[in-house]
């Protein structure tokens, strides 16, 4: 076929580029005695290390590990992984230990009723989240989504993972190469070479010579060597809605080998930013993300190691040795370009709130693989195509993100207050949020079938936050109904949370029978 794409050539290892090389090799069969054979090719700086940062995934981790033909029991066993359902936030209303949670698991009877106005209506409500999902309920005694007779990645509970991102691009190295047929050359770019139209025809290596392809992927983080230094691709700030450009990572060891993992990742806010606290098997992964505008290094580093001196001792803040890393909140203009797309951090990058960036790379490498060009004049549709997908997520997340800030009574410093200026609001979240002042965000309000957040995420968020709907009058044959379907789901759900509190190990008991056992194969 003539202009076929045949060859992909990825720039760039760590999760960005082996999971892209993951879910291409795995979707198109590698056929090395085909005349023209299908070729996924990775090429890989041996002196640039893995930054290190998405270690927080969504669910939807568990289909991409599937899609790659990698087992739950390798991917936990050999990535320090643990389980995540989802995030519990303290002190993003008023400072005063308040907390709230967004779980993985969906409100009860979502499909069919919207629960969250009859919630409101509640004289004595519990905890949005308490009310309408039994996963909450596991967070405080640290307990797993499931058992070790649950097959491998079915749940009782939706779930995620927590992992080490050094070990987890190591592992999908090893599976890519050894079992999806991509070819590994440990080379530095040294030029990126035009064809004739315009695309690129190959790279130059040092080690590797020239190495030509139809499609490259850009996934050599905020350098961008490819989309950004090559086509000139202007890369857009989003700081003024987001102001977070500096985080300080550190890893803190666990008391004793018997200490419990957290089901959730942990969001505590401080003045000028905030601070996570994930648990793997072997150590907490711990930093504080916030804007250098607003407060010092020396200052954020103070908080840090106060908030691990707290939950940790003395001695493991004594020990800390926090890694600074800068980033400027934003995104490409264009994300697919001629015959080069960019993944992960070299398309952009917005603070962890929510974990996004790994979700971002499983969307990109899966609508790759899925609309994979044939041709060269394809391309440019799939292109277009991908840059209006992906603008939209891109504009998700952070109106997503915002909604945090927004919804936040903080008004003790500059930060917090800023964050609560009109300027600092995009133009659809503030519609959305005039919206619901009257009506509970439902179906109606999702706009595609892949939007990044999920109504239920909002409600969460909106409900974790104190924000009120106002009621809506309605036929009280109509109203009596409802409220009496809503009590049956509250009595229910609670009935469920008390179950499976008894039913449910707890995250280390549970890795440990993995590491032992195995789960079950589906």
């Amino acid at each position: 076929m003539k202009d076929s794409v045949q060859r992909i050539v990825i720039v760039g290892g760590g999760s960005a580029g082996w999971l892209s090389a993951g879910v291409i090799a795995a979707e198109h069969r590698i056929d090395p005695q085909a005349e023209r054979p299908f070729e996924v090719l990775l090429i890989e700086s041996p002196d640039v290390p893995t930054i290190g940062v998405g270690e927080g995934t969504w669910p939807s981790m568990r289909s991409t590990l599937q899609r790659i033909g990698l087992a739950e029991t390798d991917f936990l066993r050999e990535c320090d992984a643990s389980f995540k359902q989802g995030t519990f936030f303290r002190n993003w209303l008023t400072g005063d230990g308040d907390t709230y949670c967004h779980p993985f698991t969906i409100p009860v009877d979502f499909a069919e009723t919207n629960i969250a106005p009859h919630w409101l209506a509640l004289a004595d409500a519990p905890p949005y989240a308490d009310a309408v999902t039994p996963q909450s309920a596991l967070f405080a005694d640290c307990l797993a989504p499931k058992q070790i007779t649950t097959p491998e990645y079915a749940f009782v509970v939706n779930y995620g993972y927590h992992l080490d991102a050094g070990k987890f691009a190591e592992l999908l190295r090893k599976h890519c190469t050894g079992k999806l047929g991509v070819n590994h050359v440990k080379a530095n770019v040294s030029q990126v070479n035009a064809a004739d139209n315009g695309d690129i025809r190959s790279v130059t290596t040092d080690r590797a010579g020239e190495i030509e392809g139809d499609l490259f992927i850009d996934c050599t983080g905020t350098k961008c060597l490819l989309l950004g230094e090559h086509f000139q691709v202007p890369f857009q700030s989003q700081q003024g809605y987001l102001f977070n450009d500096t985080a300080l990572a550190v890893q803190v060891p666990y008391a004793d080998a018997d200490q419990p993992i957290q089901s959730c990742t942990h969001s505590t806010a401080q003045p000028s930013g905030w601070i996570w606290d994930i648990g793997l098997p072997t150590r907490r992964g711990t930093g504080h993300v916030y804007s250098s505008a607003h407060i010092s290094d020396d200052e954020a580093a103070g908080q840090l190691l106060a908030y691990i001196r707290d939950v940790a001792g003395d001695d493991a803040a004594a020990d800390a040795a926090p890694r600074k890393i800068r980033f400027e909140p934003g995104y490409r203009q264009e994300f697919w370009h001629r015959n080069c797309v960019a993944i992960g951090m070299s398309s952009g990058f917005i603070e962890p709130l929510e974990a996004s960036a790994l979700v971002m790379i499983e969307l990109a490498a899966g609508m790759i693989a899925d609309q994979l060009p044939a041709t060269r004049e394809v391309m440019d549709i799939v292109a277009r195509r991908y840059n209006r997908k992906f603008l939209r997520h891109w504009s998700q997340i952070i109106e997503f993100l915002k909604l945090h800030y927004v919804l936040s009574a903080r008004a003790d410093s500059p930060y917090w207050q800023e964050n609560h200026s009109a300027a600092s609001i995009p133009d659809k979240l503030r519609e959305q949020l005039a919206v619901w002042r009257y009506r509970s965000p439902w179906h109606q309000d999702a706009e595609a079938v892949d939007d990044l957040f999920p109504v239920p995420s909002y409600q969460y968020i909106l409900y974790g936050m104190g924000f009120r709907t106002a009621a809506r009058p309605t036929r009280s044959h109509q109203q009596d109904q409802r409220q009496r379907r809503a009590a049956e789901l509250f009595r229910k759900n609670a009935e469920r949370a008390a179950q499976l509190q008894q039913a449910l190990p707890g995250n280390r008991e549970l890795l440990d029978k993995v590491r032992e056992f195995g789960f079950q194969k589906l």
